[in-house]
Parts: C-alpha cells; structure tokens; sequence
C-alpha cells in the first residue's frame, strides 16, 4: 500500500507541475517552473572536475621521469598532470574554494623540483625534441595548459612557492621553447603557433611583458615571425588552414585561446577583427568541413577526429560569446561536452533554455594560401542537413609536409557515410605498440602516394615525382564556382603535376527530376601529345552488387598491382574490360545502392583491388578500389555519373531500385566546350554543359543530333523533358 500511495503522490505532483506549466501559477518557491531551466551540461563538466581533484587530494604526487614516446605512461601521465593543474585553476575561479588552488600550487612545485634538471627526452623524435616529451610540440601543449592554471591560483599562493614555480618551472621550460628552440618558434607552422601562444600565455601569466611581445612579434620582435605573422600566414581570407581541417582543428586551440587573452589583456590591439575577423572565420570553417561529425580526412588527417574534440570545444565556446549565433549551440549540444570556461558555461546555459537552432552547413567554396589564390577545397552539399549528400572537391594547395599528392582529387558523403573515401594518415596515434605512435612508414610509402587517393594518375608515378618540395611550389588553377538550388558545380586544372600532362576535372551536383536524388556528374580529363597509362581509382565503400561488365575474380592467387609509388600495396584481385566504351560497377552500403557509369576511352580496363599487398605487420585498412586504366597516345577523358539509388531492407525483406537508373554516359568534345549526356533507362536526358572559357558573360553555340545548343557562361544545365513537365 505505501508503494501504491508513492505513486499517487507522484502523479498528483507531475499534475501539478504541469497544470502549472499551462497556467504560469507560481510553485511556493516563487518560481515559474514553465520558466524553470534544465539541468546545465557545463555543471555536470564542472562536477566531473571536482570529483577528479578530490580524488587526487587523496593520493601522492606522481611526476615521472620522462622515458616514454607517444602514448606511453610516462607521456600519458605528463599530460593529465597538465590537465589537473589546469583544471584546478579553473576550479578555483568558479568556486573561490583554497584546496584547488593549493593542490595546482604543489603539483607545479613538485614540476619545478625536477624540470630544470631533465636533459633532452630519451625517446627524442628527430625534430625539435622537448625535455618532458618526446618533442617540444607537446612541451607547448603542456605549458599553454598550466601558464593558464598558474594565472588563475597565483595570487591564492605563497611568495616562495610563486617564486619557485616561476622561476624553475614557467620560466625555465618557456625559455626552451622560444630561445632555446628558435626553429620552431619562430617557424609558419602549427607547432609554432603552439610555441608562440604557450610563451604568450606564460608572459601574461607572470607578467612579464617581453614575453608577450616575442610570442605576438617573433624572437626577434621585428613581426617577421610569431603569433601575428602566424594569422596572416596560415589562414586564406576564407579561414582555411592551409595543412587542411585535421590540421586546422589543432592549430585552433592555440590561436583562439592565446587571441582570447590579449583581448583581455591588451584589447586595443582588437584581435579578433584583424584580416576581416580570420579567427572568427576559421572557427566556423572548421565546423563546415565535417560530416557526420568528423572532419573531411584530406592530408595527414586522423579519421575519428571530429566536432567533439577538445580544441573545438573552446573554439565554438569562444565563437558563441563573440556572435551569439544560436546555430552554434547546435554544434555544442552535438558535441555534449564542456570545458570549465565562462564562455562554455554561457554555451551550455544557452542550451540547456533551449535557445539553439540548426547550424547552417553550406556549399561553399574555400580558397587557400594566403592571398586565396593557392587553389581551393570546395564544398558542395545538396542541402543544410549535415548527413545529405555531400561532395568535396580537394582542388588546395600542397599542405607543407602532412599534404597528400592528390590534386583534383575528391570525397563523397550520403546518408551518414563516406561512400567514396580517402584514406587520411597511415597511423595509429599514441598506441605505441604500432611504431610508437608516430606515423607508419607507410604513410609516405602509400598514404600520401596518389594511387592512395580518387585522382588522376600518370604512368603509375605519383603527382610531382612524390616531392613535397616541388608540390608545395604550385597549385590548381580553379574555375568558376557555381551554386545553384540544380547545379553546384566546380572546375579546376593543374599542368605541373606532370611534365608533359595538363588535368582538368570539372565536378557537379545535379538535382533533375529523371533522378528521385541528387547525381555527381565527374568529368576527368588529360590532355598530352605523348603516350601514357591514366590510371582514376575509386574508392568505393561497401560490397559490390553487379558490374555491366564480365568480371574475373583472382580466386587463388593474386599479386600486387605495381612495385613502387603506393601500387605495391595494392593487390590485383579482379579485372574486367569496359563494353562499348561504358563501364558500371554498383555495390550496397547500408541499405542503399551506389553506381558509377563511365564513359571511357575504348579497352579501357577496369581493375579491381584491395589494399593490404606488401604490409605484413598489417599496417594498413584493406579497403577496395577500382580503377579505370586506359592508354592513349593523344587526349584522354573519363565523364562518370554517381547515382545514390534504391533501397535493400532486410528485416521486411524487400528491395528496390537495386539497378542503376542510368542507362548511358556520353562526352561529346566541341573544340575547348564539352557537353555530358546523361540517358535514363526510361529515355530521359540529361545534359550538361562545360564551356571551356571560364567567363561569365561568354557565349557557346554547339550543335548535338542536329539541334544547336547554346548558353550563355561557363556552365549550363540542361534538364530532362520529365524535370520540365514536372517543373522545380
């Protein structure tokens, strides 16, 4: 009985809650509880923290000799220290509460103690080693963490233990890193910006002023170097970070939270509005190049990296407080995590009253290099939900020594997957049975390899000769980028990838009614008076359903597709030929179909592979590809239409459209102007017009099956009799 009574007892207060709710009737308390907030993400971060320090109060102070690379304890238990001290400062400014601040003072001592003392990491990597890391990246990171806890308790320490720790600890290690590392610090990288913003932050720290001006100016002050120069450089006017979104989301943290404090300290030097607000803009591109989460995995990317990580989360924390846009708040409740800021707490407030609304994820064109005329990547998204059909077009710039020699290449995103993919980085980061932790030979060998990648290969060698050198020297020349609600399309070219060789793709998202979803039209073409082999892999993700082609599967043996340039990892594990210049290869992914309809030169081949040949400490995913391989002594031209179709539901056991609706892909050549044909198998026509001039104002005349077609520009959509009766 008394549990039956409980239970009255709470439905009767549920409807009193909510009759209160509809009236605006006042609780005893004097609160609305239609107005009553809920719970803040930001108090359940705040309480995690408490949680974690008071445990630490209970236990000795571990600082370990630095012995361990990556991932090892030694380097793990380094950066937590880091994290505690900074934590406990934090701590300190929320709850005014003396415990934190003396638990960060005696870790910081206990630092100070021994750091002096610590020669160069055994485990040294071979560029710019640290003494407490493996490399004096990580010593910024450290130092950027705990100059920041030591600013927020200092006042609430002794004048000895200040003294101690400024002296030995802060000092000491922000020495090693801007005089005693002059190649870093005063270096156009992100391991210079980390280095820039730690001493920045250790000046404002301690109040030492010349600090402050090295990190912004250079060792030397003169601006030719440091943090200032480092905003000028690394970003292009659009926000893009030139070593791509993995990279970009790094570098971030340092930029932003260094920013934050001279705007604090130093507010005329309105940091936030220098380049046209770059900081503000680089913030938001970084969100842009994601889907599903995680970052586009161009370069040396990691591909689990995403929205979530930690750099993001003071980034879009920071980004709220300066623009109020609600549509950030959306970012922040996908990220569901909180870092122990006011401006996070104002995030997490913000949300928890139910003020966000959608971020506006955009087609996009974002130039690089520092004028923005080092190419681009282009983004092309067939509407604002994250998980729709998205198209990257990787037309950038080299990306210093983490880019990837795949000019002109691309990615394709649908319904929360990558459909046509890109490897990223070969390397397992901080698991140190796996090299350490560093990047794998391979990632050299083959990651960065273009037959890694959905680009153009000539003669089995990679773009510039796999010279990063060379590579970083030139760039695409982009065309015109067009989006409309039909037609987002992009063009670009590149002559110095090869010798002898000119590339130009041109790649389009199409909407016409023959099609019940969006296509990407792919024109691939090389232009050159001498003979080559033109190799255009893709990377399709799923399992193959059919081909229009007879298909030989190595059933017992198989060998690796070349012996250097990345090929040797590739094994040869099928081959077909193209039947009258069309190949469709079609595989199922999570429910849904995806087609490939090529129209290649005649005997053309198609070989199917598997990455995994030569890699006997299984270094390497084995996903597959197929690539089209064709030899011609003049012009060459691959035009491809990717089509998400179709359904397979197992649980009800029915499927439908699991065939391609395109029948047949046509290019058609007029001089410099192209136009694709894309036929239905229920004879709808599509067309697709690529001037060769890329002005706006130019007009094309063609004449295709006697009728003659114009337009007027670079691009020109031509939409089925199906899309015109049916209308937009």
């Amino acid at each position: 009985m008394r549990v039956l009574a409980n239970i009255v007892l709470v439905s009767l207060m549920g409807f009193f809650a909510a009759a209160c709710q509809e009236t605006g009737q006042e609780t005893e308390q004097g609160e609305t509880l239609a107005n009553t907030p809920r719970a803040s993400g930001f108090d359940t971060a705040l309480e995690s923290a408490e949680n974690k320090i008071n445990t630490q109060l209970l236990l000795p102070l571990t600082v370990p000799t630095p012995k361990d690379a990556g991932g090892g304890y030694t380097h793990e238990k380094h950066k937590e220290n880091a994290k505690l001290i900074y934590d406990a400062g934090q701590l300190f400014k929320l709850t005014g509460e003396q415990k934190f601040a003396d638990f960060a003072g005696k870790l910081m001592t206990a630092y100070a103690d021994v750091y002096p003392y610590w020669d160069l990491h055994p485990a040294k990597k071979e560029q710019s080693p640290g003494r407490m890391f493996w490399q004096n990246l990580n010593e910024s990171w450290w130092l950027l963490h705990v100059a920041q806890g030591y600013g927020a308790v200092k006042n609430a320490l002794s004048s000895e233990q200040r003294t101690k720790i400024e002296t030995d600890l802060l000092r000491n290690m922000a020495e090693f890193l801007s005089d005693g590392s002059p190649e870093t610090f005063d270096k156009i990288h992100n391991h210079g910006t980390w280095a820039t913003a730690a001493v920045g932050l250790t000046g404002y720290a301690i109040g030492d002023e010349d600090y402050v001006q090295q990190a912004l100016l250079g060792l030397d002050k003169s601006g030719d170097a440091g943090f200032l120069k480092q905003m000028e450089k690394l970003f292009s006017p659009d926000g893009y970070y030139n070593e791509g979104p993995y990279y970009q989301r790094y570098a971030l943290m340092p930029f932003v939270v260094f920013a934050q404090a001279v705007e604090q300290n130093d507010p005329e030097r309105k940091i936030f509005e220098r380049r046209d607000r770059i900081l503000q803009k680089a913030i938001y591109t970084t969100i842009q190049q994601s889907y599903g989460g995680l970052f586009f995995p161009i370069n040396d990317a990691i591909k689990d990296k995403g929205i979530a990580t930690t750099e993001l989360l003071y980034g879009v924390a920071i980004a709220y407080d300066l623009t109020g846009d609600k549509g950030l708040l959306s970012i922040a409740e996908a990220q569901d995590k909180f870092v122990l800021t006011p401006e996070s707490r104002k995030v997490a407030d913000d949300l928890a009253a139910g003020k966000a609304e959608p971020f506006d994820y955009k087609t996009m064109r974002l130039r690089d290099g520092e004028n923005g005329t080092e190419g681009a990547l282009d983004i092309i998204r067939a509407s604002s939900n994250p998980n729709d059909l998205t198209l990257v077009v990787k037309n950038t710039s080299q990306g210093l020594g983490h880019g990837h020699f795949d000019k002109l290449g691309f990615l394709l995103y649908d319904a929360g997957h990558e459909i046509i993919r890109d490897y990223g980085a070969a390397r397992f980061l901080n698991v140190e049975a796996k090299y350490g932790g560093h990047y794998l030979a391979e990632n050299n060998s083959f990651a960065k390899q273009t037959i890694a990648h959905n680009a153009l290969i000539v003669d089995q060698t990679s773009h510039f000769g796999g010279d990063t050198q060379t590579g970083n020297k030139y760039a695409p020349k982009i065309g015109v980028f067009a989006n409309n609600d039909d037609l987002k399309i992009t063009t670009a070219e590149i002559d110095t990838a090869y010798p002898d060789v000119t590339i130009v793709r041109t790649m389009a998202l199409v909407r016409d009614a023959a099609f019940p979803q969006p296509i990407v039209i792919d024109l691939m073409e090389a232009r050159s008076k001498a003979s080559h082999q033109y190799d255009l892999p893709f990377y399709y993700n799923g399992q193959l359903t059919e081909t229009n082609f007879e298909l030989r599967g190595y059933a017992t043996s198989r060998e690796p597709l070349g012996n250097d340039n990345g090929y040797q990892y590739l094994w040869e594990v099928g081959k077909g030929k193209a039947v009258a210049g069309l190949s469709q290869v079609t595989w199922l992914l999570d429910r849904k179909f995806y087609t490939v309809t090529s129209s290649v030169p005649e005997s053309t081949e198609i070989i199917f592979a598997e990455i995994g040949a030569n890699d006997p400490n299984f270094n390497l995913r084995r996903e597959p590809v197929f690539i089209l391989r064709a030899t011609s002594d003049e012009d060459v031209s691959f035009a491809s239409v990717i089509e998400p179709h179709g359904e397979y539901n197992p649980i009800v056991e029915f499927t439908v459209d699991s065939h391609p609706g395109v029948k047949s892909v046509q290019h058609l050549k007029f001089g410099a102007d192209h136009y694709i044909r894309v036929q239905t198998k229920d004879e709808q026509t599509v067309g697709l017009a690529v001037a060769g001039e890329m002005s706006k104002t130019a007009e094309h005349s063609i004449e295709i099956g006697g009728t003659d077609v114009t337009w007027t520009g670079p691009y020109k959509l031509f939409h089925s009799q199906k899309h015109t009766e049916g209308g937009e």
